[in-house]
């Protein structure tokens, strides 16, 4: 029983024996590994999008720049910071060219993220007033205060808050320093507070 912690299939074979046989040409051993990242990815994507026909396109791109790139893939990280780094900068290029200053109406944005428990217990702030305020509303100014974030700093709330990885991981995952990572968190984390203290007054 020598398997890696988050790099273990369903199928029981490692990520790194998936990625062997996919550049060895069995294009079922990479459909696993896209069965088994398409949901992490798909969270990731959509929390920095909020619209779920982009968060789709994105994910086909993001799987097919993966497969084109496999054979550069050298096991010096592991498979899914790998994937996650492409998955991370096709993300932000998106949204550079949608432009960051782009008006996003709630109206228009997809509720989906809005019934999302993990996304909901984002911050402290969040998680203390959950009892005492209209919980739909508190999701929908998450959301909207997730939105203002810029792309660098909504990407590592994502990464942390969402995803569940370690300060380590997103450092490797973005290409900036573990101290980067949390300054960075540290101020995103402060002005989604802020946004919510305005709300809970």
């Amino acid at each position: 029983m020598n398997q890696e912690p988050a790099t273990t299939a369903s199928t029981g074979e490692s990520d790194l024996t998936l990625v062997g046989r996919a550049q060895n040409g069995d294009t079922r051993a990479f459909d696993e590994l896209v069965r088994k990242y398409t949901p992490k990815l798909y969270g990731m994507v959509y929390n920095m999008t909020s619209n779920r026909e982009d968060t789709a396109d994105l994910l086909q791109e993001i799987f097919s720049k993966a497969y084109r790139s496999l054979t550069r893939f050298m096991g010096k990280s592991s498979f899914y910071t790998w994937i996650y780094s492409i998955a991370v900068n096709m993300t932000l290029n998106f949204l550079k060219k949608r432009g960051r200053h782009t008006k996003i109406s709630l109206d228009d944005v997809d509720t989906g993220i809005e019934n999302d428990p993990d996304f909901i217990e984002i911050t402290t702030a969040a998680r203390g007033t959950l009892r005492e305020v209209n919980i739909h509303e508190l999701q929908k100014r998450l959301n909207e205060a997730m939105m203002k974030l810029s792309e660098e700093h909504r990407t590592v709330v994502t990464l942390y808050d969402v995803q569940g990885l370690q300060h380590a991981e997103i450092s490797k995952i973005v290409g900036v320093s573990e101290g980067t990572v949390r300054s960075r968190l540290f101020y995103a984390h402060r002005q989604l507070q802020n946004h919510l203290e305005e709300f809970v007054k």
